[in-house]
């Protein structure tokens, strides 16, 4: 069997989180892609885990609790006590587990809870996004219900994220609890990921973005860098938007499934 033929493209830099992006470079490298990671968002656990264990002994009270990232699942069932996440996994804990793409429904299905237990968007669904996961659980929530969202918080313990989803729960009469479980945290670049990252705006490196907050992180280490020659593919269109305000002089979008990824980097070869 002939060898994965590489990628004309000098370089993709990965830019999820440390774990998340070895991940992606090991899927990359294994497609052909010339892929390096350059983590511009650090994952790290909370402060204070009191609010998490106060609420694993509140699961029951929830119709559906949803995860906004593999490392909210991570992070949420890590400090999960074992009794509790046993009583999901077994079904004798009704509520759902709503996901808002595969990476976050392999992340749950690893932590114990079964396919049947786990409400995803369609496979098809040109995005993996919360818009994507209310077109297909909006009919199964009803007035006076509760729902838990597993999200991060930032450096201060403050939550962060989009509040779409809890806006059009609460707009159907559905009380909505939020939940931090991690902190997302903006890392301090060393001096060789400085100069990694200036030649990357200059050489015909792709960016992967799969967060604005990634993009915001950059430009703060790097506040005098010029990105008009810079290359980016986007997960998605609030993503790519972010990307061209910040001034990269070209932006692909693709969705966020890795075989879209593959096919952006090789249209953007």
């Amino acid at each position: 069997m002939s060898a994965t033929p590489t990628l004309t493209v000098l370089s993709v830099l990965v830019t999820r989180p440390a774990a998340d992006a070895q991940h992606w470079v090991a899927q990359l490298q294994a497609q052909g892609v010339q892929a390096q990671a350059l983590p511009l968002i650090t994952i790290a656990a909370l402060a204070d885990p009191q609010p998490l264990y106060h609420i694993a002994q509140r699961l029951d009270e929830f119709a559906a609790v949803m995860f906004v990232s593999a490392n909210a699942v991570a992070y949420f069932f890590a400090q999960l006590p074992a009794a509790q996440q046993q009583a999901w996994s077994q079904g004798r804990c009704a509520a759902r587990a709503w996901s808002p793409g595969p990476g976050t429904t392999r992340a749950l299905m690893q932590a114990g809870l079964a396919a049947q237990q786990i409400d995803e968007p369609a496979a098809d669904a040109p995005q993996f996004d919360s818009e994507a996961l209310w077109a297909g659980v909006a009919q199964q929530v009803r007035p006076g219900q509760r729902v838990l969202i597993v999200r991060g918080s930032d450096e201060q313990g403050q939550g962060s994220g989009r509040d779409w989803l809890a806006q059009q729960l609460t707009a159907v009469g559905v009380q909505v609890e939020n939940l931090s479980a991690y902190r997302r945290i903006a890392p301090r670049l060393d001096e060789v990921a400085r100069v990694r990252a200036r030649q990357a705006a200059v050489d015909g490196t792709l960016w992967l973005f799969s967060s604005s907050e990634a993009i915001h992180n950059l430009v703060a280490q790097l506040p005098t860098q010029d990105w008009r020659a810079a290359r980016a593919i986007a997960t998605h269109p609030r993503i790519a938007a972010t990307a061209r305000q910040a001034g990269w002089g070209v932006v692909c979008e693709s969705r966020p499934a890795l075989a879209s990824v593959v096919a952006s980097i090789k249209s953007c070869a």
